[in-house]
């Protein structure tokens, strides 16, 4: 049913971008006198592309889970969180109204906790909170957005748009908007959220955290890119994703969990999108944005397949020479890591080559440019750096292993997706720019890009090739290797780093005021002494008659003496 609602969603979307509609429906929910609540839907060429895209890769994960989920006792739960996800997102992506977006958005962080921690351990737990209360600041972004717009008197922030970028004071809202689109696409210093997600099953990897969550922000940004063109805001943008992308690549290549390496490179895709879109080109932003939504997805579903048939095993150091056991998997992983490396004529080639050379020919600075084509080079070199340890060579397991390719269910999501990885950058090139405009470079700038992912692959392939007796030259720089292996200690800042102060602070008061001297001198001591004051009387009382009797008649040889 999500696949037939895919596919009539795309027909849609042609005829509406060739016909150039957009239909705005208003649907009045609740009328009451004068006060009128109305739901507003936006239904424009792109926002039907991102729904049938979204729709077609969720039909193929959900058919997917069919076998990768099959020893879970409470699937059915499991697929009613992946289509509620789902209906979250078509909730932001019809929305022209934020009161609308926010609810959207709020669901998809909602169920993107519960499917995080779908796995119920520490760790999972751990990553769960780490990405609830990362998601938590956009959305707090996002409420202040909503009150700030009070001074419009309507939240359908479309209209608008001009108008907040000539006013100084509304420029705040493409602010909030932009730190809430941040935080949902992990940008510097909110990145360390994603590779932690990567603790949910695979399905919902390859659903939520490569081609849909994370690539909210994203297109909440598409929404307001006038906001983002010649601004400040867009040279901020520029350079935290253009550091996000350099972060992640340089992370990924000293990596060595299967998931994480692809969740770096979605962060890695990310920052791309994001850092041509606050250039101004949103249309080239979409494009990648929905052809790495392809290759993405089937790079998680192969790694889904090799982990299911490694019996949960992520290392990579582990694998090797998985092309003999599993040449249907195995190709289609490969032929997802050239896409997402910019082979020529694959689906990411027709978005990525055409963002750089827009680059080589924009106005920006030599450290943007240094950024968009370094990050390139390193996306091909820890793709080079996977596939060689993952593919090549001898098996690295157990002797009695039992991969194998037999898996028809998931063979038939990966191999459906697969075609579309091959053939989808070229139909969408041909379906957005239908009027052709001409990229003018001199031989050297057309064919840098060619030649850094040339360098690239060496690269990955020269520091991955090791032998016996060999000293690893990561070492000699063993702190700047840590350094950026851990995503430049982001995972820590935004753990510890946040709450360690103040959890020394809570200690410190608690012994100094609740278990210090001062408790010891003020109450409890009070305490104490009225207690062995009364134990020292009742001693007496209870002990010796003739004292009693004594105290008592001076107690009432004392009355007398008061009332006379």
């Amino acid at each position: 049913m999500l696949f037939f609602i895919s596919m009539s969603f795309f027909c849609m979307s042609m005829k509406f971008l060739l016909k150039d509609l957009i239909y705005f429906i208003e649907w009045e929910i609740i009328s009451l006198h004068s006060m009128a609540i109305v739901m507003t839907f936006l239904f424009d060429w792109m926002s039907l592309m991102f729904m049938s895209f979204v729709l077609l890769i969720s039909s193929l994960v959900i058919f997917y889970s069919k076998e990768y989920m099959m020893e879970d006792i409470n699937i059915n739960r499991f697929i009613l969180l992946v289509l509620s996800f789902v209906m979250s997102m078509m909730m932001l992506i019809i929305s022209p109204n934020l009161i609308s977006i926010l609810l959207g958005w709020d669901g998809l962080g909602l169920v993107s906790y519960c499917l995080v921690i779908y796995f119920q351990n520490v760790k999972s737990y751990n990553a769960g909170m780490l990405t609830a209360l990362s998601n938590r600041i956009g959305d707090v972004a996002l409420l202040l957005a909503i009150a700030w717009m009070l001074n419009y008197g309507s939240w359908n922030y479309i209209y608008y748009l001009d108008l907040m970028n000539s006013e100084y004071q509304m420029m705040i809202i493409g602010y909030l908007v932009m730190l809430a689109a941040m935080t949902k696409s992990a940008q510097i210093p909110f990145s360390s959220w994603l590779p932690a997600a990567m603790a949910a099953p695979t399905p919902v990897s390859a659903l939520v955290h490569s081609s849909t969550l994370v690539t909210a922000g994203v297109y909440l940004l598409i929404r307001f890119n006038i906001l983002l063109t010649d601004s400040l805001s867009g040279q901020i943008l520029l350079l935290v994703s253009g550091l996000t992308m350099f972060m992640a690549g340089l992370g990924a290549n000293f990596e060595f969990d299967l998931k994480k390496i692809i969740a770096l490179s979605t962060l890695s895709q990310l920052g791309l999108m994001m850092s041509i879109l606050s250039m101004g080109f949103y249309k080239l932003a979409f494009f990648h944005l929905l052809t790495h939504a392809l290759f993405k997805a089937l790079l998680f579903m192969c790694a889904g397949v090799i982990i299911h048939n490694m019996k949960n095993m992520q290392d990579i150091r582990v694998m090797g020479g998985l092309i003999m056991s599993m040449p249907l998997t195995c190709s289609c992983f490969n032929i997802a890591n050239l896409a997402l490396c910019g082979m020529p004529f694959l689906a990411g080639f027709y978005s990525k080559d055409l963002i750089l050379e827009i680059v080589s020919m924009s106005y920006v600075n030599f450290f943007s440019f240094f950024l968009f084509f370094f990050s390139t080079g390193l996306t091909v070199s820890y793709s080079f750096r996977l596939v060689y340890y993952s593919m090549t060579g001898g098996y690295m397991g157990v002797s009695l292993n039992m991969l194998n390719d037999y898996g028809w269910i998931m063979s038939f999501s990966i191999f459906s997706l697969m075609i579309m990885a091959i053939i989808g950058g070229s139909m969408l090139n041909w379906l957005m720019f239908f009027n052709s405009s001409m990229i003018c470079l001199p031989m050297s700038m057309k064919m840098l890009t060619l030649f850094v992912c040339v360098l690239g692959g060496l690269f990955g392939y020269l520091v991955s090739n090791v032998n016996f007796f060999f000293m690893n030259k990561s070492l000699y720089f063993y702190k700047m290797s840590t350094f950026t292996g851990l995503m430049w200690f982001m995972p820590v800042i935004s753990t510890l780093g946040i709450i360690k102060m103040p959890l020394i602070l809570g200690l410190n008061c608690f012994k100094i005021f609740d278990q210090g001297w001062s408790e010891y001198f003020g109450a409890q001591m009070l305490y104490i002494q009225l207690k062995n004051y009364s134990l020292y009387v009742q001693e007496f009382q209870n002990n010796n008659l003739k004292i009693y009797l004594m105290s008592y008649l001076l107690w009432l040889f004392m009355l007398i003496l008061m009332f006379n």
